[in-house]
């Protein structure tokens, strides 16, 4: 009886052994897709997650964000080695440096991983595509369409960027001096780009430095997240916002408060979680032997045929402009 007993217990445990293995394998059969963002505890990085949680849902994917605490060039290297060793189906990353990461993503790609940039791109031989947030050639137009309208076309402005070599940045102002030259805004006048460098204290300062300087100031364009949350306590505080109007980039998060009390009227920015939303889109593609390349199309689920540009570049969406009428809408 005793031998029963054992032998019983024994078959049973192989048996509780074989289920549990079984349902492991089962749980494990989702593939799975690692997003590398440029760091940790960034609310726009999270809303670039939650368009790929949302469309990993559609299409019966596991998730995972993982990174660096702080947004170093060489810092997401390990994290990219890590989901490559893990053989994950796909890794979506921001990166910090394009030529940095680029070795670590061709060895992942060489892994049958597919990898796919979004926000900040990485080398172009080191993923499979980049998907861009809008298209950045009409932002510096937008921007100073969207101010026009709030001073009635006429007055001194001025621009609050981030870094004086900040790529995007640059190519934006090229942009609104650009648009400037139409005749609509012959009484507009650019009275000076100011630098941030992306710090809250050096863009706060900067901003009463144009107060200063400028006592006819009509509007500043602040087209940094950073700068666009500073110049308006800036203008909060030196009771300023009455007479300068001020948009830019910004986060509805950070800017909800300047918003709701009229210190800013509108501003703009795009969705980032459509980025995220049209990366796995296009994971899920190539994994069922889509070939990206400039012209090809895809269907990114609600946001519709998607199709590839030069250097398979993707457009996920267009800007949005918020105001008190639709900030309430969004929660990044």
């Amino acid at each position: 009886m005793v031998c029963s007993w054992r032998k019983a217990l024994l078959v049973a445990c192989v048996l509780s052994a074989v289920i549990f293995a079984g349902a492991v394998a089962a749980g494990a059969q989702a593939p799975r897709i690692a997003f590398i963002p440029k760091n940790l505890g960034n609310p726009f990085f999270d809303a670039v997650y939650a368009g790929i949680q949302e469309a990993a849902r559609e299409l019966g994917y596991e998730t995972v964000s993982i990174g660096p605490p702080a947004a170093d060039p060489a810092s997401q290297i390990p994290f990219i080695q890590q989901q490559s060793a893990q053989q994950v189906a796909a890794i979506i990353i921001s990166a910090n440096d394009a030529n940095t990461v680029a070795p670590a993503l061709r060895a992942a790609m060489q892994r049958g991983i597919a990898v796919v940039a979004v926000d900040a791109d990485a080398a172009v031989d080191a993923r499979h595509a980049y998907i861009q947030p809008v298209d950045f050639d009409t932002v510096g137009l937008e921007q100073v369409k969207l101010l026009a309208e709030l001073i009635d076309y006429q007055g001194e402005f001025a621009i609050l960027s981030a870094t004086t070599t900040a790529p995007n940045q640059n190519a934006w102002i090229a942009g609104m001096q650009v648009e400037l030259e139409k005749p609509e805004y012959a009484n507009m006048r650019l009275v000076r780009i100011a630098y941030g460098d992306d710090e809250p204290q050096k863009s706060y300062r900067e901003t009463e430095g144009l107060l200063a300087a400028f006592p006819n100031l009509r509007g500043i364009i602040s087209p940094t997240t950073v700068g666009l949350a500073a110049a308006a306590q800036a203008l909060e505080t030196n009771n300023a916002a009455d007479r300068v109007a001020l948009t830019g980039l910004g986060l509805p998060n950070q800017m909800r408060s300047y918003v709701k009390n009229g210190t800013v009227t509108a501003f703009q920015l795009w969705d980032p979680s459509e980025m995220g939303y049209a990366a796995v889109y296009l994971v899920d593609a190539i994994r069922g032997g889509f070939r990206p390349e400039p012209g090809a199309s895809y269907q990114a689920g609600k946001l519709g045929e998607r199709t590839l540009g030069e250097n398979n570049v993707v457009i996920a969406g267009s800007l949005t402009t918020f105001t008190a009428a639709n900030i309430d809408d969004y929660d990044f």
